[in-house]
């Protein structure tokens, strides 16, 4: 088949097609929008991906991303330093500074354990977090991992490491959303959420 875009629009159509959510049909829609709206969209759009590319910086404390080492989060003076939720990954991060629930301290793993994939502990940010375990001011570890059978794993694996720390190791608490229906979820949420239940 014929090309009908040139090579510089089809690499665009490429690398968009590599983002979560976006197929091929959908970065072409992408792709096509952003050339039609050049001035507007296109233009702006590469300035701030340069700018980011440029500034963005890994956290050399817990891992997140920002454009300062440390980061926003880490240097925050009102946050509770007593208490570090670990999590897998940014986003995880980001959805839990979304819901405000807490103001914590946090460290990212940069992923699980995943004996199928190659992933050991070497492969993670472990070691930052068992020696960031021991400073006197962390009081509470909270395992916020997502409930996959990697992400049980791996907490699993930091609760053996973090014993004998002096440091209280919790984990998230599992069960029915806020608004959920019973007849909506699923036989692994229903039997967390019946292990873990409590007096009202």
């Amino acid at each position: 088949m014929a090309a009908t875009t040139g090579p510089e629009i089809e690499r665009l159509i490429q690398l968009l097609a590599k983002l979560p959510g976006l197929g091929p049909r959908s970065a072409r829609r992408v792709a096509l929008t952003l050339v039609k709206k050049k001035e507007g969209l296109l233009i702006p759009l590469a300035g701030a991906l340069n700018e980011v590319a440029e500034a963005v910086k890994v956290c050399s404390s817990c891992g997140n991303i920002d454009t300062a080492d440390p980061c926003s989060v880490c240097t925050d003076t009102r946050r509770d330093r007593s208490l570090i939720i670990v999590v897998e990954d940014v986003a995880d991060l980001w959805a839990l500074e979304r819901a405000s629930a807490v103001s914590a301290l946090y460290h990212v793993l940069g992923g699980t354990l995943s004996a199928l994939d190659g992933i050991g502990p070497d492969a993670l940010n472990i070691a930052s977090l068992i020696e960031r375990a021991h400073s006197d001011e962390v009081k509470e570890i909270i395992l916020a991992v997502n409930a996959t059978v990697e992400g049980q794993t791996t907490a699993h694996y930091l609760m053996e490491q973090l014993d004998g720390l002096g440091v209280s190791v919790t984990r998230l608490a599992s069960g029915v959303p806020i608004g959920g229906e019973l007849d909506y979820l699923d036989e692994g949420t229903l039997q967390a959420a019946l292990r873990q239940r409590r007096p009202f």
